[in-house]
């Protein structure tokens, strides 16, 4: 069968796909995230297998390119999850060819108490320390005067997520970057699409970093991306990333460089060929051209995602803060002044004076078939892999951090959710705080 006759046939079963049940509150499930495709997607993916290349290849490069012009930045360096875009952004600052500004053991990287584990394995991955600070109730995100009290003179780099896609105090966290002459890593995991002030998040830290597992805001299934403007940290990238060699060429090229047969590097003879010259202590963290073409017809619906994002979340939060019981017994996020999120999910956190628990809300909306998340690990200083470490360091007191963990949790906004279940998921907060007041 010709390739065309195959793609042909993946739009014809698409087409006639089952149809979709319709919704039957309490009945029918609703996630926190899922992915949303159509056969665009299966297409291109087909396509790149029957390239027979499978490794990175054409669709990574058009990837790269179309998400360098969607976030104006230089360079964009594919890898495979958004855990390896943070391992690789952190361990491309300690290359020596950063000079005096290289990241060495020891020294301390800046990071928020609760939040994802790979946000912070990094740091401990590469022998520095991990300086927890507490988590703002409303943002969810760092307060920035606790920020700039943290700094110490062993302080290098400030390594942050936007919670949720909620947008970190960008503005601040730069201007204390430059005061001290520090590193920025953007965790934009969670927020691809978020804007502050007009500019999308992902281009305000030296280097940022996107996870495209099914739960974000585009998917490969698995897949992640490092960018940065800056050539040193380019390549650096790419060295860690393609196992420490300081052969530049793409894959499957040859001498790009032009003198390939022609190096004299380390102790190795004159003319040792320039692909396997290792410069760095490096991984292979790359992906498949078949997650590059699933991304690929994924990029070019972000805008309707984001938007339908922004949506439900809006929906959510006008329905319940306009409802007296809901307002008086939970917490829901606040957003800077200049930010526009591209949410990843609803948060809510329960008062500590409520009537109720968080479990107990948690409970009744699962046994109502709604979904819920903890804000992720919560404070990871409590979780048996980072109790006891030397290389973990609590800048002070994190209940804020504790209070997320104990009383937080969030429901899904992705463009799956319609109205008609976001009006359920509203009904049954509310008809559960009014059963519970009137005990």
């Amino acid at each position: 069968m010709k390739a065309q006759s195959v793609l042909s046939f993946v739009r014809s079963h698409w087409a006639g796909r089952i149809k979709s049940k319709p919704f039957v509150p309490g009945i029918t499930p609703i996630p926190v995230s899922g992915k949303v495709f159509d056969e665009t997607e299966l297409v291109n993916g087909i396509s790149a297998i029957l390239d027979g290349w499978w490794t990175e290849g054409r669709f990574a490069i058009a990837f790269e390119k179309e998400f360098s012009k969607y976030l104006g930045v230089k360079y964009v360096s594919l890898v495979n999850s958004g855990s390896s875009a943070n391992l690789i952004a952190l361990t491309a600052l300690t290359s020596k060819s950063l000079g005096d500004k290289r990241l060495k053991a020891g020294d301390e990287v800046i990071t928020v108490a609760c939040g994802f584990p790979t946000t912070v394995n990094p740091i401990l991955q590469n022998n520095c320390t991990a300086v927890l600070l507490d988590n703002d109730i409303a943002t969810k995100n760092v307060n920035p005067k606790d920020l700039e009290k943290a700094i110490t003179k062993k302080t290098k780099v400030i390594m942050m997520a936007h919670m949720l896609g909620n947008v970190l105090p960008v503005a601040e966290i730069t201007a204390l970057c430059k005061k001290h002459n520090l590193w920025f890593i953007e965790d934009c995991c969670d927020a691809l699409g978020s804007t502050y002030k007009g500019k999308l998040t992902g281009t305000f830290g030296h280097i940022a970093t996107f996870s495209f597992y099914p739960a974000h805001q585009i998917t490969m299934g698995e897949g992640g991306a490092v960018v940065t403007d800056n050539p040193i940290l380019y390549r650096a990238i790419r060295q860690f990333r393609d196992w420490g060699r300081d052969c530049w060429c793409g894959t499957g090229c040859d001498n790009t460089c032009g003198k390939r047969f022609k190096w004299k590097l380390g102790e190795l003879p004159y003319g040792y060929d320039h692909k396997y010259i290792y410069s760095q202590v490096g991984y292979n963290l790359k992906l498949t051209d078949m997650q590059a073409a699933i991304g690929l017809a994924q990029l070019r619906k972000l805008p309707e995602f984001i938007r339908t994002r922004r949506e439900n979340f809006d929906r959510l939060l006008t329905s319940l803060k306009s409802l007296r019981l809901p307002n008086k017994y939970l917490i829901f996020s606040e957003v800077l002044p200049g930010a526009n999120p591209s949410w990843f999910g609803f948060p809510i956190v329960v008062k500590k004076d409520a009537p109720f628990t968080k479990n107990e809300l948690v409970n009744y909306l699962e046994e109502h078939k709604i979904a819920t998340r903890s804000l992720f690990a919560g404070n990871l200083a409590r979780h048996p892999a980072y109790l006891g470490r030397s290389d973990i360091k609590i800048a002070r007191k994190l209940p804020n951090a504790d209070m997320l963990m104990n009383n937080g949790f969030w429901v899904g906004v992705y463009p799956a959710i319609t109205k008609t279940m976001l009006d359920f998921m509203i009904e049954c907060i509310v008809s559960f705080i009014h059963a519970k007041t009137r005990i």
